[in-house]
């Protein structure tokens, strides 16, 4: 069974989402704040503005929707809405995060070896 951290929820919405890490960090930690210990919570704990985020991270494939329905004595369907975290999706956009960065590093260090050349070098004869 697979785990998803803080740091890889926050490195897998700064990835999709296109945030910074930081304010990404601050959505991981409200997300992670009311999942706790389990993979799935039930829609009316959240607030008309925090569902917002729900929505993105579903979007992006984050978390997943579903609900279940059950006849109550009188015969009326009552709905239950809930939310699963998608922890394989998550750790794929982490590890994508973490691939993305490394190749922006090495091209960082392959810029670094033209620095050392003298200026002279660069012009033709």
């Amino acid at each position: 069974m697979s785990v998803v951290t803080l740091e890889d929820l926050a490195m897998a919405i700064s990835n999709r989402v296109n945030i910074d890490v930081e304010s990404a960090m601050g959505d991981a930690n409200f997300v992670m704040d009311l999942f706790g210990f389990e993979d799935r919570i039930i829609d009316n704990v959240l607030e008309p503005e925090d569902r917002q985020l729900f929505y993105i991270l579903e979007e992006e494939g984050m978390l997943i929707t579903e609900r279940e329905e059950t006849t109550i004595y009188d015969g009326r369907t009552w709905r239950t809405h809930y939310w699963f975290i998608n922890k394989e999706t998550i750790l794929s956009y982490k590890e994508e995060k973490e691939r993305t960065d490394k190749k922006k590093k090495e091209e960082e260090n392959i810029a670094e070896i033209y620095e050392d050349i003298p200026d002279e070098m660069w012009f033709s004869r």
